[in-house]
């Protein structure tokens, strides 16, 4: 059995364009700052939503210039530039607005406002993380509008770091799809399994490692579904599906998993029509990842095959 993601997963979705050539023109950037608009991101990772989009303010509104630990997320349908920077939300007097965490969901979005914020979360969470260089120890300062940092003494340039890591649905080649659930999760919160690549793998590789490490299962027929980035704090998720023997025994070696088993279509199709674990779906025997995730995605695709 083969399939294809039914829609592009949330954070994946092409809006804004990202300008990148005005990262190294830093007088082109900073040119078009009085016009600009401003995404602020929280401390925890938070922003303003209104109307099925993130609240922008004026940037002009912290000074003539981009403060030092701005960074430029390219341009959006108007022209204007777009810069976020780390600060407490302040709702426009008069908008009904709302606070939104990003791990929480990414439906109300529009496609430009889903690139924006999955954007400035992970340059953000690199830059807070990474103010001092990982070779000498120097202190490093921001660089291209964000988008590297430097040691002012070497020169040296560091650039955002991101981790790879996999997420598969492991299905029998029929009917029946393996979920998990981790340690901390709800009860009955059941999803695909994941983890970070190694150095030295093949994204198919870790795949087959990560699912026998897991749950004990051997796998085949590892397939390429598509990836989606998730900033939490800087990760880009790989998303497979692959084929196991439902006779093989569960066994929990790495310490991750709490319990797996294996759902049929038609539980899964079930649990999908309830909503998510954070819809209140608290009947349900199964509940499955949020909108925001791709493992969603992946999810919902492999329900819709017919059989």
């Amino acid at each position: 059995m083969d399939f294809q993601l039914k829609q592009v997963p949330l954070l994946s979705r092409v809006g804004a364009d990202r300008a990148d050539q005005l990262r190294t023109d830093v007088d082109g950037a900073v040119a078009g700052w009085p016009q600009a608009a401003l995404l602020r991101v929280d401390g925890r990772g938070q922003v303003l939503v209104a109307e099925h989009r993130v609240v922008l303010a004026d940037a002009i509104e912290l000074g003539p210039t981009p403060p030092p630990d701005a960074v430029f997320l390219g341009r959006i349908e108007d022209g204007r530039h777009v810069w976020a920077v780390r600060a407490a939300l302040q709702a426009p007097t008069g908008v009904d607005t709302t606070v939104l965490n990003l791990r929480a969901t990414g439906d109300i979005f529009d496609d430009v406002s889903a690139q924006l914020v999955s954007s400035a979360v992970a340059l953000l969470n690199w830059h807070d993380s990474a103010r001092f260089s990982a070779v000498d120890g120097s202190a490093t300062r921001p660089a291209r509008s964000g988008w590297a940092r430097v040691d002012p003494v070497t020169g040296r340039e560091e650039f955002p770091r991101i981790d790879p890591a996999v997420i598969c649905l492991v299905h029998d080649d029929a009917d029946r799809v393996v979920l998990a659930r981790q340690h901390g999760w709800p009860e009955r919160m059941f999803s695909l399994l994941a983890g970070f690549v190694e150095a030295g793998e093949s994204f198919e590789v870790c795949v087959a490692r990560e699912v026998h490490e897991e749950v004990g299962l051997t796998v085949r027929d590892i397939r390429y579904l598509g990836s989606q980035p998730w900033p939490f704090p800087r990760s880009l998720m790989v998303g497979f599906h692959a084929v196991a023997d439902p006779g093989g025994e569960f066994v929990f070696s790495d310490g991750e998993i709490a319990e797996a088993a294996w759902f049929t279509r038609g539980e899964v199709r079930a649990a999908l029509a309830a909503g998510d674990w954070q819809s209140g779906a608290s009947n349900q025997d199964l509940l499955l990842p949020g909108s925001i995730s791709i493992a969603r995605t992946i999810i919902e695709s492999w329900a819709a095959v017919d059989g």
